[in-house]
């Protein structure tokens, strides 16, 4: 009677682990289906706080539940980064093999999500052609998990997250605006054969530097919101003047203007913002007759791509547009300087493995170092200014020493400054042609720092046309004022392209 009762009540303990266990799993899975993701007001204080502690943010640093909310709220794409490195020359069996691996993985993983529900389609909706890096979409928190434990990912980040959509106060001016300004008359000065030059340029001997070199035969790329179709100095009469009619301007577009994750349609190489016509002026517009601004390399030829609807890249289609435009101007022989005025607060990773490719190719990218409001400038310097393989600079006024521009970041990551505010009204910038034909604007900010650098180095590299990239930006060091010391805001400070042209 005794071993019965022993037999009895083995078997209910059993049965009771059996319903532990089953509340267990069940427990488990109902977390999981109830799972909420964080609020975006949660996740973007976790990326601030990031930022001023280290300076920087990348997604490889978040959570998992961070990193899963984040794609939850950017239309479930993430981004992964496989195999060991940005790129390859060529993608070989193996690395093709890890990429297949991985979607399947996937696959299987939301499969088991859902319940062991079929799902007949591919999670993949991007595949890079240069790039080793995907674009999927995902539902589970499991998934993340899951593929950040495997060696061959690098990085995984929600690419349809947008940071400043939460964070309108910190977000500066989108950089846009295509009306003209008053330019006061102090501001340029007119020299042969009828154009004007920028009060900015006198403080860097550009004009003098033109009896040297103008930029001829030199090929500069600009990623940026376009250029105008309404201003034929940067079209049609891009060849007039003392610019010569061997040089070439040409427009591309890589930026897919639509709230559709799925659209692959770009919306043309026009320029509807304004930001790009500002930079693609300060670099390149003729030398004519027209009583029009001219750029500090009036004789390089320029090629524009559209890979970005602002300055600001927060958003799925403006990061693989300027991606899609880095790996494009890589891939071109005759780019040598790529110039970036735009960026992003933190890390994209899809952008920093694009820079990397187009670092590889010999290109010179040239970054901006920040422009924002006064509230943000406390961030430092931005994204990809920030990355070793990019030539960063940022804006100072006219003051006595080295003061930065109302807007403009500084910090140990700058290269270069231009000078392009006055100091007595920081509403006086560098002058350049406006939107429409015939009129004339203002453009501030590192932005157009990073514009006039962009010049200065084709002055340099048409000077010294079989040099490298690390021959002209030696060159660049050797003749800013501050060199050979290198300060801990502005770099070597500012170029005189007189002496970098020598």
């Amino acid at each position: 009677m005794k071993k019965s009762l022993a037999i009895i009540f083995a078997l209910f303990l059993l049965a009771a682990c059996n319903k532990q266990e089953e509340f267990a799993v069940q427990t488990e899975t109902e977390l999981q289906e109830t799972l909420a993701p964080m609020d975006p007001a949660e996740i973007n204080l976790e990326i601030k706080t990031n930022l001023q502690s280290t300076g920087n943010f990348n997604w490889n640093d978040a959570s998992d539940y961070m990193l899963w909310s984040a794609a939850m709220h950017g239309d479930k794409i993430i981004t992964v980064g496989y195999g060991k490195s940005p790129f390859h020359e060529h993608k070989s069996a193996e690395l093709n093999s890890t990429k297949h691996k991985i979607i399947s993985k996937i696959k299987e993983l939301e499969t088991i999500a859902k319940g062991g529900l079929k799902n007949e389609g591919s999670p993949l909706i991007y595949d890079d052609e240069n790039l080793n890096f995907i674009d999927v979409k995902i539902e589970s928190i499991e998934t993340i998990k899951d593929l950040r434990k495997d060696d061959m990912v690098r990085y995984i980040e929600p690419s349809g997250y947008q940071f400043f959509i939460y964070e309108s106060q910190l977000k500066s001016s989108s950089g846009c605006s295509t009306s003209a300004a008053s330019v006061h008359s102090s501001d340029y000065r007119t020299i042969s054969p009828n154009c004007l030059v920028s009060w900015t340029y006198d403080k860097h001997n550009i004009t003098q530097a033109w009896g040297l070199s103008t930029g001829l035969g030199i090929t500069v790329g600009l990623i940026d919101t376009g250029v105008s179709k309404y201003q034929s100095l940067l079209g049609s009469s891009f060849s007039d003047g003392y610019s010569s009619s061997s040089r070439s301007i040409s427009k591309y577009g890589t930026y897919v203007d639509s709230w559709k994750w799925w659209s692959t349609k770009t919306d043309g190489s026009h320029d509807k913002c304004g930001h790009g016509t500002s930079m693609a002026s300060t670099i390149a517009s003729p030398r004519n007759n027209d009583y029009m601004p001219v750029g500090v390399a009036y004789n390089c030829n320029l090629v524009s791509v559209r890979g970005t609807k602002n300055v600001v890249l927060d958003g799925y289609h403006e990061q693989k547009g300027v991606a899609n435009a880095l790996t494009g101007l890589a891939n071109t022989s005759s780019v040598k300087i790529i110039s970036m005025s735009i960026g992003h607060i933190f890390t994209i990773n899809r952008i920093k493995d694009a820079v990397r490719y187009a670092y590889n190719r010999g290109k010179m990218v040239i970054a901006a170092g920040g422009t924002s409001t006064s509230f943000s400038n406390g961030y430092g310097v931005i994204f990809p200014a920030n990355m070793s393989e990019t030539v960063a600079v940022t804006g100072i006024t006219d003051n006595d020493g080295y003061d930065e521009c109302e807007t403009c970041h500084k910090g140990s990551r700058i290269d270069f400054t231009i000078v392009m505010e006055r100091y007595w009204d920081d509403s006086r910038h560098s002058v350049c042609l406006g939107y429409y034909n015939n009129n004339k604007d203002y453009v501030g900010g590192s932005s157009v720092a990073t514009a006039t650098v962009a010049g200065i180095a084709a002055l340099v590299w048409a000077r010294h046309p079989s040099w490298t990239r690390s021959q002209v930006f030696n060159r660049l060091k050797e003749s800013s004022d501050i060199y050979p010391s290198k300060s801990s805001n502005f770099g070597y400070g500012n170029i005189d392209a007189y002496q970098a042209v020598l």
